[in-house]
């Protein structure tokens, strides 16, 4: 095991998945304390990475392209301080923190984790209800409905239409822009059949955010409600054309039987070995349920 203690976090490394927890100290991001322990499954890294400084060093994760909700819905947005998967190292644990770095990427190798982009999400996002107030409104999430309650701050016309409650069903897209020097930022859901291109300011839709200290937790009601949406690399299903009925005429010779699938080969059996490790690390880790667990181990355990 590999360890890391600092004023900023702690960082443990099991072999199979990393812990990272948020530190106390009054320099930690409201975001990173907000969100808490985060136990990142080791196939959901692409890579890790240490920066030395003269004053203060950078552990820096790299997650594969759709694993995490959450750097889905910021999309490279989220500031340095408040990115969860960066740790500020003392110089006296510069030792320490290339240890980590080492069994991290020696773990990655040996398990020939992929960098390729996810298909799923490996992290199932902030835990819910969750309540965020910023900006022009209070945003409630209990996983299944979204809640805009104005404040006194809100825009007359947009606050006239009072609370908005709209369905997670009825949400197509979720967005989250943090402000930028003189441009405000927002949190905008986009509504299914109920488009609107109104800016954030009198979209009933959407939060106007004007760079506060709470603004990033709005982040993380994007990344709640992203978690719940149909993951971006999944493909949309296919309309299946109305079957057609036939009648075959005696000449005609009935289909060839379908032949079975053939057993694996001796070399995928590592393979399926490494399928079933990784399904019991996300199980562990809470990503999947008793029964997808079970579900998916039965299907593993039959091709072998």
């Amino acid at each position: 095991m590999a360890e890391i203690i600092q004023r900023d976090g702690t960082w443990t490394f099991d072999g199979v998945a990393l812990r990272l927890v948020p530190g106390r100290d009054k320099g930690v991001s409201l975001l990173r304390k907000t969100l808490g322990e985060v136990t990142l499954p080791l196939g959901a890294l692409a890579g890790i990475a240490f920066e030395q400084g003269k004053k203060s060093g950078r552990l820096r994760l790299r997650l594969r392209d759709g694993a995490d909700p959450l750097l889905q819905a910021t999309a490279g947005r989220l500031a340095d301080a408040s990115d969860p998967y960066q740790l500020t190292v003392e110089p006296d644990r510069y030792g320490v923190a290339e240890y980590l770095v080492d069994e991290v990427r020696n773990a990655l190798l040996l398990e020939q984790v992929p960098a390729t982009a996810c298909d799923r999400y490996l992290l199932s996002g902030p835990s819910v209800p969750l309540q965020v107030s910023a900006g022009d409104a209070t945003v409630s999430f209990d996983g299944e409905q979204v809640r805009l309650e104005w404040n006194w701050k809100t825009e007359e016309a947009k606050a006239a239409a009072g609370t908005r409650t709209i369905a997670l069903g009825d949400v197509a897209a979720v967005e989250w822009q943090p402000a930028i020097g003189l441009e405000n930022g927002y949190l905008r859901f986009t509504v299914r059949n109920a488009p609107t291109k109104a800016p954030p300011k009198y979209d009933p839709n959407s939060v106007e955010l004007w760079g506060f200290k709470k603004d990033p937790l709005m982040a993380l009601v994007a990344a709640a409600v992203q978690a719940r949406l149909p993951h971006p690399a999944r493909p949309a299903p296919t309309a299946h054309p109305a079957p057609v009925h036939k009648t075959l005429s005696p000449a005609v010779p009935a289909a060839a039987p379908v032949p079975a699938p053939p057993a694996p080969a001796e070399d995928d059996h590592d393979a399926l070995l490494r399928r079933l490790r990784e399904l019991g690390e996300l199980h562990r880790g809470g990503i999947l349920t008793d029964e997808e667990f079970t579900a998916a181990k039965q299907a593993v355990l039959r091709r072998m």
